[in-house]
């Protein structure tokens, strides 16, 4: 195809976005329920990481809560070093024998790809991975390492989805969405489960949002169990798909070449899929968007504590929390997710060793 990439990517989202985004109406999306939470606990026992809830010491600097309490949910600590491990074997142990025999396949940035590999070898299933050929070192390896055939493909989430769909179609392989899926966002929501059960008193709950199957998931298990606990999303500016989703209460998809500026590689969706769209307006309290420089510095804080360390996707939560405290809940006990940590050193030592940027209200 020799149409520039952009022009190709504008033609292929939009085919994409008509068919995942919008392509349901309200009567036949499907809701994930407390019962589908429960199974998906009970399924991935002893396989996820059980993770526990730290409390931190960051404190937000507006002076809009003092005496706020903050915890932190460490997904780094899970087996691939991220909560993607969750959804993917809720839906992958899910399959009937047949379907696992045909294999399993998947387009990803690095931490779903890694969790489809992790759940695939755990049950025996080959399993197929479209990457960008620019995604972290880091999650690379780690996906090959883990035993699963990746192919390589351009920078956009509609190239690796597209290319993937393609050896489905050739191959017979199963496909294992990253995020709009019913499974995957009951997996992703036993997260929600576990800080109620650890936290029954919290009052709101921070968690990033890229394609919504995390926070579609953590805020049905919220809802679905104590209403009046708020739920935020977290989101980079460059990537404020979803605020903008929410907001127009319609699917708003941003363009590859801004996304793919965020330093936060796990949160380049485009756009929210339709089932989580479902979620996010019916569970959703608010979403609020942060800056480059503001998750920089989260993931600094962060990287203080080693059970604590957190990619950029990872500190967006508690970047809000840090810098954004006027557009949260004046809430006294909170909880943000770290949704992994599997940062490339290289970013890491870069980010530490830059001076302390002067981030709005620091």
């Amino acid at each position: 195809m020799n149409l520039p990439v952009h022009s190709w990517c504008a033609s292929a989202e939009a085919s994409l976005q008509k068919r995942y985004s919008g392509g349901r109406n309200e009567k036949e999306a499907v809701i994930v329920t407390l019962e589908d939470l429960r199974e998906a606990q009970a399924r991935i026992r002893g396989v996820a990481a059980r993770t526990p809830l730290l409390q931190s010491r960051i404190h937000d600097q507006d002076g809009a809560g003092s005496g706020k309490k903050l915890y932190l949910k460490p997904e780094n600590l899970q087996p691939i070093g991220a909560f993607k491990v969750r959804g993917a074997y809720n839906k992958i142990a899910s399959l009937s024998e047949e379907e696992r025999k045909r294999g399993v396949i998947t387009y990803s940035s690095g931490n779903h790809a890694q969790g489809v590999a992790y759940a695939a070898r755990a049950l025996g299933i080959k399993a197929v991975i479209t990457m960008p050929a620019t995604a972290p070192a880091i999650k690379l390896q780690a996906t090959k390492d883990l035993g699963a055939e990746v192919v390589l493909v351009g920078p956009s989430g509609v190239e690796r989805q597209l290319k993937a769909e393609e050896l489905a179609a050739k191959h017979g392989y199963i496909i294992i969405p990253p995020f709009n899926d019913e499974k995957i966002i009951a997996g992703q929501g036993t997260i929600g489960l576990e800080i109620l059960e650890d936290l029954p008193e919290v009052e709101t709950v921070l968690v990033p949002v890229g394609g919504g199957g995390l926070i579609s998931g953590i805020a049905t298990a919220i809802k679905l169990s104590q209403p009046n606990v708020k739920v935020i999303g977290v989101e980079p500016e460059l990537g404020a798909d979803a605020q903008a989703t929410l907001r127009a209460g319609k699917v708003v998809q941003f363009p590859v070449e801004q996304v793919i500026q965020t330093i936060a590689d796990g949160l380049r969706a485009q756009y929210v899929g339709d089932i989580p769209f479902e979620h996010i307006r019916k569970y959703v309290d608010d979403i609020v968007a942060v800056s480059e420089d503001e998750i920089r510095e989260a993931v600094r804080r962060l990287a203080e504590d080693p059970k604590t360390m957190a990619e950029p996707s990872g500190a967006v939560t508690a970047a809000a929390f840090l810098f954004h405290g006027n557009e949260l809940p004046r809430t006294e006990i909170n909880v943000a997710v770290i949704s992994g940590g599997n940062i490339d050193p290289n970013l890491l030592r870069e980010i530490r060793q830059t001076p302390e940027s002067h981030t709005q209200n620091s």
